[in-house]
């Protein structure tokens, strides 16, 4: 069995271990057919969570498969079904879970990244993390649930309405899937992106996009909502700057939606919060119902797959494709873990 590993110092390992032990009882047995690579699997890479990871760590969240063994006290799952995982495994006993918010567990295990994930030709998981995939979406679109309910939490949090003024800051893939959902769920989007090749991507797909560095953005948002501002706001490029300018953006009593994950603390705006009412929401990972959301956006076509993914690799070719993630080369990298082909080149560039 085939397994890409961070084992530390920018460095992944192609490793050949023994078959994988059949699945405990209340496990299945998936063979992995997708997984997508996301900046937190770069984090991983850099090393700036080497104080959490175990190494060597086959890492990966968002992935796809199909069920090829059962545990013996396994009955809802059979083999041959198709899959994914839900990366979130709770203590249901702190103080989070037992208010109901077992997805922002204190003592959170993030499968993937605190244990063993999906860059593993077999990987055993407990039934209770998978969703179950519709037989009309296919395994590569799949690999991207897992991103897609980032966004659809996201956009739920952020309390939007139909016919709602969506702020986008940032127009990589998350920024891009959240604007989408924004845009099921019925809002007006406008993606603000400074790089211009993410930027003509996100005009292709449809939405309005503004360059913050060529046009005064506080301006052009009071333009745009007819000098009201910006119903949400959400963060997604993690610059400073942007925390910073996120304030301006939104009308009074507008929602500020903090999706970035950011290294370290952010200088913002409190004067712009008190004056207007604003609110800042947080946004962290997702709850079930967020992934199947996800799968019904994906199943019925909402969501660009096609635009999004830039290519699929090989399971020996991760490390050079966290080389063009690093270089802004890709949008979405997808690891075939089947596979041992060339790189498969499909969609979107940056």
């Amino acid at each position: 069995m085939l397994t890409a590993a961070y084992t530390g110092n920018k460095t992944i390992e192609l490793q050949r271990r023994d078959a994988q032990p059949s699945p405990g009882q209340d496990e299945v047995q998936i063979s992995v057919a997708y997984t997508g690579l996301c900046g937190t699997d770069l984090h991983i890479f850099h090393g700036d969570m080497d104080a959490r990871v175990a190494t060597p760590l086959a890492f990966g969240h968002e992935m796809s498969g199909e069920i090829t063994a059962v545990g013996s006290s396994v009955e809802d799952w059979a083999v041959g079904d198709r899959v994914t995982v839900m990366p979130l495994d709770w203590d249901g006993t702190c103080p989070a879970c037992r208010a109901g918010n077992q997805h922002i567990c204190h003592n959170l295990n993030f499968v993937g990244i605190d244990s063993p994930g999906a860059l593993q030709q077999r990987w055993n998981v407990r039934t209770d993390l998978l969703v179950r995939l519709p037989e009309g979406l296919d395994l590569r679109t799949a690999a991207l649930v897992e991103p897609t309910a980032v966004a659809v939490h996201d956009v739920r949090r952020s309390r939007l309405t139909e016919g709602s003024k969506a702020a986008v800051i940032g127009g990589g893939p998350i920024g891009v899937l959240i604007a989408t959902v924004a845009r099921a769920f019925g809002a007006d989007v406008a993606v603000l992106e400074v790089d211009p090749t993410r930027r003509g991507q996100v005009e292709e797909l449809g939405f309005i996009t503004v360059d913050p560095t060529a046009v005064d953005q506080k301006a052009w948002i009071e333009e745009w909502t007819g000098g009201v501002g910006a119903d949400v706001v959400f963060e997604v490029s993690g610059a400073a700057a942007a925390v910073l300018g996120a304030t301006d953006l939104a009308r009074v009593r507008g929602t500020i939606v903090v999706v970035a994950i950011h290294p370290t603390p952010r200088p913002i705006d409190l004067q712009r919060v008190f004056w207007r009412e604003l609110e800042i929401l947080g946004a962290r990972v997702y709850e079930r119902t967020d992934f199947e959301k996800a799968v019904e956006l994906l199943a019925e076509g909402t969501i660009p797959s096609e635009a999004l993914i830039t290519k699929v690799v090989a399971l020996d070719a991760v490390e050079e494709a966290f080389h063009d993630l690093e270089a802004g080369r890709a949008m979405k990298i997808l690891v075939d873990v089947q596979g041992d082909e060339a790189p498969v080149t499909t969609g979107a560039t940056r």
